[in-house]
């Protein structure tokens, strides 16, 4: 038998038919939806007088255009308001289960897939949203893709794809003290670039990968889009079990220890052959900083701001027009610069575990008067367990807005 990457193993497993010179047809295990782009979707099969083929493969939430306070309220932006309600009306027309405005279970696409047990290792995932990515934590084959094609799998539960290339990126050592898996994946992209994984779909690996928790591991994936891969994964491991085994329920799973048994055949073959390897050194990583206008444009905390001459995947005319945007010049370090705003949350770093090492450092001190500092948890179960854990207190000790589970972007109600 030919051996096999962990996303050949997944994506053949999931082609319906390959159509020769051309794409793979690939079956979906879940797709999620949210309220901006599903709306045309939606309108494209009532038009053409479709139907959803398998709306209980499909899940919805309201997150990217919602208020972050006063979600009571009626949201003000005419647009935002119109995305939610057409969302609502169209999951209650085609039976498909929301979690909308409000809901108990309501968040960032992102972070409740996998809190509320719908990501499973060995899935195929898509989502109108570049950082679907984000799931391949669980060894799931998880991508982004555009309204017609949110349209296509609402319809036949099917997406027609080219398979990527395949990439490993390994990751050995031991971290330093203060580096985190941001800083990995920042690091990363620094090193290969924007484009450097075009093309691609990348498993991590390595015995620094292996030593991340889950949430940790969410945003390796989450990012790997920024550098312009298709999307990213990492093998399960007992550290995905013993995730999944602590969660309140497991959708459509009947016997997960028996599930888990299985998932532990999801990882590459030990000679297979991936069309490029990377490999770096985790003693090399620093706490990371970007400091123009792309992810690539990133550097050790300590560091200088580097030449043009030094950044040989940008054009020097960009480049310092990038760090004229920014106010910067070659040469600078960054420490020491004054700071202006703080954000806590987003798809990458909403989740409970960041929190908890946010309030680490903040306990007991202030926030200087000059700095405007938000806290937005990535859902309404991230939310309730800040309360009981007493992280909003802290929080609001220390002068942090605290706001309500979404993506701020600053819309509704602001």
């Amino acid at each position: 038998m030919k051996s096999k990457t962990l996303f050949d193993k997944i994506w053949d497993g999931h082609v319906v038919r390959s159509i020769e010179a051309g794409p793979d047809v690939l079956y979906i295990d879940r797709h999620y939806i949210h309220e901006v782009t599903s709306p045309q979707a939606f309108n494209g099969l009532k038009e053409r007088g479709i139907p959803v083929f398998r709306p209980d493969k499909t899940l919805a939430t309201a997150d990217h255009n919602i208020p972050t306070k006063d979600q009571h309220l009626e949201i003000k932006d005419a647009l935002s308001r119109n995305q939610v309600e057409k969302l609502s009306e169209n999951c209650s027309k085609y039976g498909i289960e929301l979690f909308g405005l409000n809901h108990s279970r309501n968040g960032i696409v992102h972070v409740i897939g996998p809190e509320l047990g719908y990501t499973l290792p060995g899935m195929t995932i898509v989502c109108g949203d570049s950082h679907t990515s984000t799931h391949g934590a669980f060894g799931t084959i998880a991508f982004g893709i555009g309204t017609s094609e949110v349209e296509m799998v609402l319809a036949t539960q099917c997406i027609m794809q080219p398979k990527p290339k395949k990439m490993r990126i390994a990751i050995n050592g031991t971290l330093k003290k203060g580096v985190t898996s941001k800083d990995i994946i920042m690091y990363i992209i620094s090193e290969i670039s924007t484009g450097g994984g075009t093309g691609y779909f990348v498993e991590f690996s390595g015995s620094a990968i292996i030593a991340l928790s889950m949430e940790a591991r969410m945003t390796i994936c989450n990012m790997s889009i920024e550098m312009g891969a298709r999307g990213g994964l990492i093998a399960p491991d007992e550290t995905t079990f013993s995730y999944l085994r602590k969660l309140p329920e497991i959708r459509g799973v009947k016997d997960l220890e028996s599930s888990i048994n299985e998932w532990k055949n999801l990882k590459s073959d030990s000679d297979a052959i991936f069309d490029r390897e990377l490999e770096f050194d985790a003693a090399d990583i620093k706490p990371m900083i970007t400091y123009g206008t792309n992810p690539g444009m990133g550097m050790a905390i300590d560091a200088s701001i580097p030449m043009p001459a030094d950044k040989p995947g940008e054009s020097s005319s960009s480049y310092l027009k990038s760090l004229d945007y920014m106010g910067l010049k070659p040469g600078m370090k960054l420490l020491g610069h004054p700071v202006d705003f703080v954000f806590i949350g987003s798809c990458t770093n909403g989740r409970i575990e960041d929190f908890r090492a946010f309030a680490q450092i903040i306990r007991g001190r202030q926030k200087a008067s000059n700095i405007q500092a938000l806290i937005v948890p990535g859902s309404k179960r991230v939310e309730e367990q800040m309360v009981a854990e007493g992280l909003i207190e802290i929080f609001k000790n220390a002068g942090f807005e605290v706001r309500q589970p979404g993506l701020l972007l600053l819309s509704g109600n602001e």
